[in-house]
């Protein structure tokens, strides 16, 4: 779903049924959720998430990190690096759960109304929503925040918001958000996500700029404390106004949550195994396999656990910056995918831990597998000639091998691609005969733990007649850099739901490729991929989503855009074990927010430390 990008920053027992979009008639339905699924999982009379401990103490301390620095508690535009943590401040009208990752519930909104034609919504606020400063949200906060956001926010603002041709208070607690274009299932939904700025706060500040001032919000922490760069605290607001609503009831246990900022991943692990911080999402498969036996795991006072999880992988990749004029040919790029040995890394490197990602779409139904359908055969038809031939008769797969690290075979299919590209091999560097320029490849990287994974890609370029280079820089470099487009090859990860919509405009769409901040991060500009995009944004039900989907999937695919790294169906976590946790986990995430801190086995860690150190 395009509830991506906001969601990464941030019923009532007297509602009616759910609104399946589309309603069943013009009349619009009063309802608690909407969904994009065949039924929502709670009903009107829900009490509590069933991920969640309604009855979980509140209380004590959680230590977290983020790597890098901060500068800003803005974090709605492009300048500066926002505080991690920062979207514990706002709350949004409706939200998903990490259990029903297709339904939003209201949360400032009480109640919401869409008719069957999709050309609006009505969201109906609760009276007893209120900013930390103790005023109401009325719905000109609602219409105030929307403005701002598309005005003057982050450009993807703009776009996510593109088919929204007006917004309107209709009283103190009702607000109206008017469509344009095709009827689109997911707007409503979108327009949900919005998060609900102090219009009071704000008008008097300037919006556009960095800030340091901590603002006034309406979610369940406030900012206590900080030093710019180094840590920032927030505490639990005692008379927050959702604690009883049911999507939070369970949730926000902690009484402060503290972030310290680290150099890098390296210093980061090395601070969790000290006692420094308490909760750690592990991303590297060497550290996990390797780096977790230190006394306080043997002595249990560390868990650690793969979580499996049912969420979209999304590709993970190296990119290519196709700006670039060195990788314009789709046959250069498909050369140098031959290059990289997945098997290779992942026996050597990984401990056997990922599989091969091969969809923009994977551990998904939305992924193309398998040849294309006859419906999604009448979407690309009338692409051919604009889209690879490959699209229409073949199943992507990348280029494999033995993992033995004896790649010979692919290098002389890479090379035979190089060479009907049209380039050449002189004093052993692959020349592009039109300007006479070698081939050299910058890979930018954030965290010097990707080196030894790039380094071997690096070698088998070399022996194409490809120089490569590494260059690892901090945090900001590279978020003003990957900004800006100034890179050969980034690796990243575009990031899917199970509902793609919106969001897809901002990855590949041709009014990206050129607006600094956007995720267009390869450069696709291709009006047979826009048009793909548009109709995955018009789907009017599941299943033309899914068609859309795999149709645009395959063309992404076979256009080697990307060189395809892996995935992994679990999350792997490491706790000092001072949490109590519900004995549901939900599927679509790790529901720490429903974590509590148990008291005596707080106490037990921290004397446990505390003897360690005496020693």
């Amino acid at each position: 779903m395009g509830r991506l990008g906001l969601a990464a920053l941030l019923a009532s027992g007297t509602l009616l049924c759910a609104v399946p979009l589309i309603a069943a008639d013009k009349a619009p339905v009063i309802s608690h959720a909407l969904t994009l699924d065949d039924r929502p999982k709670y009903d009107a009379y829900f009490k509590h998430l069933d991920y969640v401990n309604p009855n979980a103490p509140k209380g004590g301390a959680v230590r977290l990190f983020s790597v890098g620095s901060f500068d800003t508690f803005n974090p709605f535009i492009i300048k500066g690096d926002p505080a991690a943590g920062i979207g514990y401040l706002y709350e949004t009208l409706m939200l998903a759960p990490e259990d029903d990752s297709l339904t939003e519930y209201g949360l400032i909104a009480e109640s919401v109304e869409v008719p069957s034609d999709l050309s609006y919504v009505i969201y109906n606020l609760r009276k007893e929503a209120k900013f930390h400063d103790g005023a109401p949200i009325t719905a000109d906060d609602v219409v105030y925040s929307f403005n701002i956001l598309r005005d003057k926010g982050r450009p993807v603002y703009r776009y996510y918001y593109a088919n929204v041709a007006n917004v309107e208070a209709l009283g103190s607690r009702r607000v109206k958000f008017s469509f344009s274009g095709p009827p689109n299932r997911e707007l409503p939904q979108i327009v949900g996500q919005v998060p609900v700025l102090s219009k009071a706060y704000w008008r008097k500040r300037d919006f556009s700029k960095t800030t340091l001032e901590s603002p006034i919000g309406s979610g369940p922490y406030k900012i206590n404390s900080f030093e710019p760069g180094r840590f920032i605290v927030y505490e639990r607001v005692k008379n927050y106004w959702g604690a009883k609503i049911p999507l939070k009831v369970g949730t926000d246990n902690f009484d402060t949550i503290r972030y310290d900022f680290v150099r890098d991943q390296v210093v980061a692990l090395e601070a969790f195994k000290a006692g420094q911080y308490d909760f750690r999402v592990e991303n590297t498969s060497k550290d996990w396999a390797t780096s977790y036996d230190f006394p306080a795991l043997r002595d249990g006072l560390v868990k650690k656990k793969a979580m499996r999880h049912e969420q979209p992988a999304g590709m993970q990749a190296f990119i290519f910056n196709i700006r670039r004029d060195k990788f314009k040919n789709r046959l250069v790029r498909q050369a140098l995918g031959y290059a990289f040995d997945f098997e290779w890394s992942n026996k050597q490197l990984f401990y056997g831990q990922y599989t091969r990602t091969t969809s923009y779409f994977e551990n998904s139904e939305l992924a193309a597998q398998e040849l294309p359908t006859p419906k999604e055969l009448k979407l690309l038809e009338p692409l051919r000639g604009k889209i690879p031939d490959e699209v229409f008769t073949k199943v992507y797969s990348p280029p494999r091998t033995d993992g033995s690290g004896n790649i010979r075979k692919n290098l002389r299919a890479a090379a035979r691609l190089l060479r009907e590209a049209g380039w050449r091999i002189v004093k052993n560097q692959l020349i592009n005969p039109r300007d006479g320029k070698p081939l050299v490849m910058e890979f930018l990287l954030i965290s010097p733990a990707f080196e030894r994974v790039v380094a071997p890609f690096v070698r088998n370029l070399k022996r194409l007649g490809v120089k490569g280079t590494i260059r690892t820089i901090d945090p900001a470099q590279y978020i003003n850099r990957v900004r800006n487009f100034d890179y050969d090859v980034i690796v990243s990860t575009f990031r899917q739901s199970r509902s793609p919509g919106n969001e897809q405009r901002n990855y590949w769409s041709s009014s990206a490729v050129k607006r600094p901040g956007s995720r267009n991060w390869i450069g696709v500009g291709n009006p047979a991929i826009d048009s793909l995009i548009e109709k995955i944004v018009a789907a009017r039900n599941r299943k033309s989503l899914i068609v859309a989907t795999r149709a645009l999937d395959r063309v992404l695919q076979w256009s080697y855009f990307v060189v395809p790294q892996w995935h992994i169906r679990e999350d792997r976590v490491a706790w000092w074990d001072k949490f109590g946790r519900p004995e549901i986990k939900p599927a679509y995430g790790i529901g720490f927010s429903s974590w509590w801190v148990d008291p005596k086995k707080d106490a037990m860690v921290s004397d446990r430390q505390k003897a360690k150190k005496i020693k």
